[in-house]
């Protein structure tokens, strides 16, 4: 039997206040890099779960998804370095926008995250080398346009956080 293929799902958070998006600068294999507040999705967690969850490990900012911005999928090849063998990775990526909420005070920075910074629309758009994936500016410019769908859109089996409390399927 060979393999069944699977991209990685990963969650995002698109924050804009005062005209501004809210984003990480993050080590990389590729350098220093920016992002949306990001990152994979963990077993027996919904995707809003997941977005809120994330956002708050890297930003130290509690995060309230109110709206699906939209579903994504990007590749990003790695090539071998550095003792390390090259990868090739499809992405599936669910960008929510919501309310920021407040600072998280005695946390600290998930590993990796150097640090948080706020940019204008032309500012990220001026940045495009230093983005970690093209759908940092895919998904702002989306925002701009108004894109936004329910949250009632997603529908999350109760089997899946389940999962996490020792039931099985």
């Amino acid at each position: 039997m060979t393999n069944r293929w699977k991209p990685s799902a990963t969650v995002a958070a698109i924050i804009e206040k005062d005209g501004k998006f809210l984003l990480v600068e993050e080590h990389t294999p590729e350098g220093l890099r920016l992002n949306n507040p990001a990152g994979h999705l963990d077993e027996g967690e919904t995707l809003v779960e997941g977005c809120a969850r994330e956002t708050l490990e890297e930003t130290m900012h509690l995060f309230t998804p109110t709206h699906l911005l939209g579903v994504y999928m990007s590749r990003f090849h790695r090539a071998a370095q550095g003792g390390h063998v090259a990868e090739d990775i499809t992405y599936l990526r669910f960008a929510f926008v919501g309310t920021l909420g407040a600072l998280q005070h005695g946390r600290q920075l998930d590993t990796g995250i150097v640090r948080t910074l706020w940019l204008s629309p032309d500012e990220l758009r001026d940045s495009v080398a230093r983005h970690r994936s093209p759908l940092v500016l895919r998904c702002m410019e989306d925002y701009l346009q108004g894109q936004r769908f329910p949250l009632e859109l997603i529908h999350t089996e109760a089997s899946v956080s389940s999962l996490t409390n020792g039931s099985k399927i």
